[in-house]
């Protein structure tokens, strides 16, 4: 297995700007994706609790899901892949004057469904056009890599442009229908990036950071995880039985739950760094069997998608923004009293998202604010702890 990096032994490559913050991906998306962490579920809890409504073009729920997933989730994924391909493969990623383009297309496609009186059809276009800007910009990098396996980064990027064509093509009413299952394909298509990431990263990272860890890698535990998962994904997308999906479903949560528990090691806990991407793939494994037995009643679906989302997604993308930053700004791999605390938020605020409807559900919009504001404050910690190194140049003198 490649072994995968993105901080430590890096390659000397150019200092392509002056201006820090667009030094390297990771700077500019790590702060939009927090910031946007913090914007779009303050707007969501105001829109629970205090009557605020967000403009027409997606709707209600429509909006909330695409941006966390095609708004938050996609910036996370640009700052990460942008950052490690480089690390790969040794060739720049753009940088300066391309990055700030490429930020600002993410940037618009948050603030035009806003703007009142535009086209829906500028709103979709704008919109649509990052991921693929994205995957161009990652091109040469890739492609000139050596390495063909990093190439299906590009294919799954242009995967979940195709998820996002499906909700846009609801929006401007092209077809319906498509919205659910185009934000569907989006959450598997990013559950497929946390395998693909964790099974590159968690071996790694345990053995590092444990002393003496000697972590389980299954060859055949890999292979039957992504085969599922892409046959789930399929399944789901043609509109197959729920039973057929949710018994997908759960094989697949508990395969990661074995997956994981070669990887576990009791030292992991001692570091919060590391063992806040321990939660989250924990939460990946809840999520999926929640999946797998809300097919038969025994759990409400709308909460095993909030903790494959939510837990699994949001406590990853957090951790491993967390990771990113210490390790590229040339920083000790090592969280603070702060980040700490903003770990142990997240995952209360999953816990309080998936577990306290099951527990109360007459107070649901209360459960719906209690974990907002965790959400809110972790990201918040994160974004005190970590907006300053973004912005500032690395410790030890290297670019990026």
């Amino acid at each position: 297995m490649q072994q995968f990096r993105i901080a430590g032994a890096e390659p000397e490559l150019k200092k392509s700007t002056r201006f820090v913050l667009l030094a390297l991906g990771f700077r500019p998306f790590f702060l939009l994706a927090a910031l946007a962490a913090i914007a779009l579920i303050l707007a969501w809890v105001l829109l629970w609790h205090r009557g605020f409504t967000p403009e027409a073009y997606y709707g209600r729920v429509g909006w909330h899901s695409h941006e966390m997933l095609f708004g938050y989730a996609t910036a996370v994924v640009a700052g990460f892949l942008l950052t490690a391909v480089r690390n790969w493969t040794g060739i720049d990623t753009p940088t300066g004057a391309p990055l700030a383009a490429l930020a600002l297309v993410w940037l618009a496609g948050r603030v035009l469904p806003w703007w009142p009186g535009l086209p829906p059809v500028l709103i979709a276009l704008t919109d649509l056009a990052f991921l693929p800007l994205l995957a161009l910009g990652l091109f040469r990098s890739v492609w000139a890599g050596g390495n063909r396996v990093n190439r299906g980064f590009l294919a799954l990027i242009l995967a979940m442009a195709g998820a996002n064509a499906l909700v846009h093509a609801e929006a401007l009413g092209l077809a319906g229908n498509l919205a659910r299952a185009g934000t569907y394909l989006m959450a598997d298509l990013l559950v497929l990036l946390v395998l693909w990431v964790a099974g590159r990263v968690m071996p790694f990272f345990t053995e590092r950071g444990v002393a003496g860890a000697k972590v389980r890698v299954r060859p055949w535990v890999e292979r039957s995880g992504f085969a599922l998962l892409l046959v789930l994904a399929a399944t789901r997308l043609a509109g197959a039985p729920a039973y057929v999906v949710g018994t997908l479903a759960l094989a697949l949560g508990l395969l990661q739950a074995f997956r994981l528990a070669g990887w576990h090691q009791r030292g992991v806990w001692g570091i919060p760094i590391l063992w806040v991407l321990y939660t989250a793939l924990g939460w990946l494994c809840v999520g999926l069997v929640l999946e797998g037995i809300a097919t038969w009643g025994w759990a409400p679906a709308n909460l095993a998608v909030h903790a494959l989302t939510l837990g699994a997604i949001g406590t990853l993308t957090l951790g491993m923004m967390a990771r990113v930053t210490l390790g590229h700004t040339g920083r000790e791999m090592r969280a603070g009293t702060a980040m700490t605390l903003a770990f142990v938020l997240i995952n209360v605020a999953a816990l309080l998202r998936v577990f306290g409807p099951m527990l109360w559900a007459s107070v649901y919009p209360g459960w719906v604010l209690l974990s907002g504001i965790c959400w809110v404050v972790a990201f918040v910690l994160f974004a005190l702890v970590h907006g300053p190194m973004l912005a500032r140049p690395r410790v030890d003198g290297r670019p990026g």
